[in-house]
């Protein structure tokens, strides 16, 4: 497996060595936490795995053990890496955790509990962002977004009306994709990095066209649960999930020390 090299940028006199401008942007330490996360995200270092030594860390970047050892530090913080004094560094174990704090995935859910799960794909193109659109995204109104739109059914019933915008510039080939082989949300969770989450809970009544998609009564509440995410502070995907009140839940029970109890 090859690892890319990250090296302290160098004088103009030797540009075939210098470090490209992304990368320069960041800080070393950074470099290497960014590394590392990747690695993890895309399933390459799996829960228990062993990742390198710090001297291996320090030879492959060509920084210093103090530099490492922040990264390091901060990914213990951040829960990502556990160390052992010792013995090493490893990728954590995952920990459950309420669909109110983590991006669950919903196919999986539906099918655990036994039950027939589809996911019909009403439309993926490119839009103008609105003013709401833009202000979620940081963009300007009218620049371009993609935008999908799709219904989850649980044995053939509507559970979720997902209306998704995605920042072309985090994502630029999201309508390339063959959604029939995987959802857009289980894409972009497989594909593309994400540091932060918001999640906001509303109950709202659903439009007349809502209604129709979902198939209910237009009386009838719903739960609007308004999802976003970035990577290195830069908006990924603003989405809206609209669920018939009678037909889903949002929530679960934890303990005080932030995990979900079993059973």
């Amino acid at each position: 497996m090859t690892h890319p090299t990250v090296r302290r940028p160098h004088h103009a006199a030797h540009p075939a060595h210098s470090v490209p401008a992304p990368a320069q942007a960041m800080a070393l330490y950074e470099q290497i936490k960014d590394h590392i996360s990747r690695k993890i995200q895309e399933g390459v270092w799996r829960a228990g795995d062993r990742l390198p030594s710090e001297n291996d860390l320090v030879t492959q970047f060509g920084v210093s053990r103090m530099t490492v050892n922040r990264a390091l530090r901060e990914l213990v913080e951040q829960g990502r890496i556990v160390r052992v004094a010792g013995v090493g560094s490893f990728v954590a174990e995952d920990k459950p955790q309420s669909t109110l704090l983590q991006i669950a995935n919903l196919a999986t859910e539906i099918r655990q509990r036994g039950h027939d799960y589809r996911c019909d794909l009403l439309s993926v193109e490119r839009v103008s962002a609105s003013l709401e659109v833009a202000a979620a995204l940081d963009l300007r109104t009218g620049e371009s977004v993609f935008h999908s739109l799709c219904i989850h059914r649980e044995d053939g019933l509507p559970v979720q009306l997902e209306d998704r915008y995605v920042h072309p510039g985090q994502v630029p080939q999201f309508t390339r994709q063959d959604f029939s082989q995987q959802q857009p949300s289980e894409y972009l969770v497989r594909n593309v990095p994400f540091d932060q989450i918001e999640h906001v809970v509303d109950a709202v009544m659903p439009t007349p066209e809502q209604a129709a998609l979902l198939e209910m009564n237009v009386a009838e509440p719903c739960l609007l649960l308004t999802r976003r995410t970035w990577s290195r502070g830069v908006p990924i995907t603003v989405v809206r999930c609209l669920h018939p009140a009678s037909r889903y839940r949002l929530g679960s029970r934890f303990r005080t020390d932030g995990n979900p109890l079993q059973g």
